[in-house]
């Protein structure tokens, strides 16, 4: 396959390894965004230091405890096993042999270590005992997942996040085998990067679903190494609780940077989770898992957040990393403009300042300029209100970039916006702008 046409298939939803004994994570795990995690480990049930009744098929069929002996001490295990055509289980042994771990090392300076500050090395030169050196550390951990082997090399996709400041990056194979990984490229925006390994010894290949096809309710599985490659190549399953989502994105500081359209589930995904595949039950990858609610809401009730997790739909993850192989990089089309949702406007601000009919309920208020906003020449205003990209509704910014991001730089595009009660189109044709805000403004 080529590396910059990969194909969704529209096969419908019907329905490989280890990992080598490493150790757990020594930070995050490679999973942004997230509370810190407790792990407890728990007998859970009844039968805890109690008796314990083995079941199993009478000769009528029924359903019943199986007869050991008169004599205590003499219990057995029963010879009737459950045999099922699991779908969950067909579906993981299809994608798990694909499932990295991935190993995100960074240089520690020896001089500033505990050792060192303890038994008072000066790091005078002359001795090269004391000479400053740096040394590779184990950051984090996360998961990616194979999804291309070419000439010799195989393609991986995990989360930007996950190698974020790396010096170096290793990969750990569903068999356990460790190999050295190159970058290939990464994208911040989307939380996205591709990592290429020698593909000698790769078997398992998976392959993408169309996102656009799944529905809430549908059963799926996360695959990836929570809390790092001790726990390496977990499945859980839960199902697809909303198809499309808007969260926040924040960058390394917690700086909300924009928003995402994402896919919510509830299979749980845990740190390590983060760049590892969330599949149907066919074997497809329908998302790469990225982030997840984790901790206590903000309501007055604080009520715990649990199976809250995200990932970005495949449709998006095809397109962006056809576009990190064939250049490194990402080239967005923009507007030059900065903008909020109308929805963050008060209704008196919408009367008074917008002027806007009452009918118009949601949608995108233009703020400012970039000197070179093409936006702005083409005769967009400050205030107007932008509700459509080629007749596809726009009510949110989440939306404008879904719209635009259809789009390559050099493409015309209508835009429709009402200024004041007037709805009005205009034809604009998309260029990438990375200059400033007028007024030194963020997007």
């Amino acid at each position: 396959m080529d590396n910059n046409s990969h194909q969704f298939s529209e096969e419908p939803v019907k329905n490989q390894g280890n990992q080598g004994g490493q150790q757990p994570p020594r930070h995050n795990g490679g999973v942004g965004k997230t509370a810190v995690v407790a792990v407890v480990a728990a007998l859970i049930g009844g039968g805890v230091g109690g008796g314990v009744a083995y079941y199993g098929f009478d000769h009528s069929g029924n359903l019943g405890v199986t007869d050991t002996s008169n004599k205590a001490g003499t219990t057995q295990v029963s010879n009737v096993s459950v045999k099922q055509s699991d779908a969950s289980q067909a579906a993981f042994s299809k994608v798990k042999g694909a499932v990295v771990s991935v190993i995100n090392l960074q240089k520690q300076n020896d001089d500033q270590s505990t050792w060192g500050s303890l038994f008072g090395d000066s790091g005078d030169s002359g001795s090269s005992s004391s000479k400053s050196s740096d040394s590779l550390t184990e950051y984090s951990e996360g998961s990616g997942v194979i999804y291309e082997k070419k000439d010799g090399s195989a393609y991986i996709v995990t989360n930007n996040h996950v190698i974020s400041g790396s010096d170096k990056l290793e990969v750990i194979l569903s068999d356990g085998t460790k190999l050295t990984a190159n970058k290939v490229g990464a994208d911040s925006v989307t939380d996205l990067a591709v990592l290429k390994i020698d593909g000698a010894k790769v078997n398992t290949v998976a392959s993408f679903g169309d996102s656009s096809k799944i529905a809430a309710g549908q059963t799926v599985l996360a695959i990836g190494s929570p809390l790092g490659t001790q726990y390496a190549t977990s499945v859980t399953q839960g199902i697809v609780s909303a198809k499309s989502r808007t969260v926040d994105t924040t960058d390394d500081n917690g700086q909300t940077t924009g928003q995402a359209t994402v896919i919510q589930t509830d299979a749980a995904i845990n740190n390590g989770n983060s760049g590892g595949p969330l599949i149907n039950l066919s074997g497809q990858i329908v998302g790469i898992n990225s982030m997840k609610l984790s901790g206590s809401s903000d309501s007055s009730d604080s009520a715990t957040v649990e199976g809250m997790g995200f990932a970005i739909p495949s449709n998006e993850v095809v397109s962006i990393i056809n576009q990190l192989v064939t250049s490194g990089k990402v080239v967005r089309p923009a507007l030059g403009i900065s903008a909020i949702d109308l929805d963050q406007v008060s209704a008196d601000q919408q009367k008074s300042i917008l002027k806007l009919p009452s009918s118009v309920t949601s949608g995108v208020v233009i703020a400012g300029y970039t000197r070179t906003s093409i936006a702005k020449r083409a005769g967009l205003k400050e205030y107007d209100v932008i509700v459509a990209i080629d007749g596809k509704k726009v009510t949110n910014m989440a939306d404008l970039h879904t719209e635009l991001y259809k789009h390559k730089v050099g493409d015309s595009v209508q835009v429709s916006y009402y200024r004041g009660s007037s709805k009005k189109n205009v034809t604009i044709k998309l260029s990438q702008t990375t200059d400033q805000l007028e007024g030194g403004n963020t997007k």
